[in-house]
Parts: structure tokens; sequence; C-alpha cells
């Protein structure tokens, strides 16, 4: 039988999601919408020296969306794109069932790895990370 993938700790996520107000005249902005379930996240960056210096978010999601939210959210300011890379691929291996690493900045993905058994709920879980990667390469402008 599959564990609960609606643990305490993830309802205790859900409810502590960090930078939860839009910053005003931020260099980029990307909503996502899950078109499965409808999850949105809206995602507001501004950078300084290549890092995340602020960050607010609009998040309508599931419980597993918003846990996932607020995981990243945890480390989101100072990030660079590199982290956030790093975060939506240990995410996606995640979800195909990998164990997420003890260690590293997103070591606290593990409290997810149950939601690998419904993929209707991927979706929600991915958006905040592919809502960062986009914002993040926005507002950095063109790549060489």
């Amino acid at each position: 039988m599959n564990a609960d993938p609606y643990s305490r700790d993830v309802i205790a996520l859900a409810a502590s999601i960090p930078h939860l107000k839009r910053l005003e005249a931020p260099q980029a902005s990307v909503r996502k919408v899950s078109r499965l379930c409808g999850s949105e996240v809206t995602l507001d960056l501004n950078l300084k020296d290549g890092r995340v210096a602020e960050a607010g978010w609009d998040v309508s999601a599931c419980a597993l969306g918003q846990a996932s939210a607020s995981i990243l959210g945890e480390r989101l300011i100072g990030a660079d794109r590199d982290m956030l890379a790093q975060g939506l691929e240990t995410l996606n291996a995640m979800l195909k069932g990998t164990r997420v690493p003890q260690e590293g900045p997103f070591a606290r993905l593990a409290v997810l790895e149950p939601a690998s058994a419904y993929p209707a709920r991927h979706g929600s879980i991915r958006l905040a990370f592919e809502a960062a990667l986009e914002a993040f390469d926005r507002a950095s402008g063109p790549r060489d």
C-alpha cells in the first residue's frame, strides 16, 4: 500500500508558504497553470548579481503544489539559475520514483515522495519550480 501523499509534514508546508505577496515592480513575472487540475502559480522575481534578490507569488494549488512551493520558497532568495535547475531536476527525478538525496538544498522534497504514485498531481507539484526557472531566465535577459 502506498504512503499517504498528504502527510502531516506536507500539510504543514502547505500552510507556511514563504513570500506570499506579489512584488510591485518585478523584473519578471510568470504564471503557470496545471491543465489537469487547474492549480496556478504566479511568481514575481527580481535578481541582483545573478541571484534571486526578491520573490513574491500567488499560489492557488492543492496541498501538494503548495508544499512544493513552500520548499522552493525556503531556498528561493539567493538562488542562482543552476540551483533552480538542480531543484527542478531533483523534483522530476523524484516524481519518476528516484529517492531524493538526504542532503542538499532540496532534501525536503523527500516529503513529497509518496506523491510520485499519483501522476495526476505531478503538474501541480512542478508548477513553482517551473515558474521559478522561467522567471529567472526572463529576469536575466537573453542568454548567450
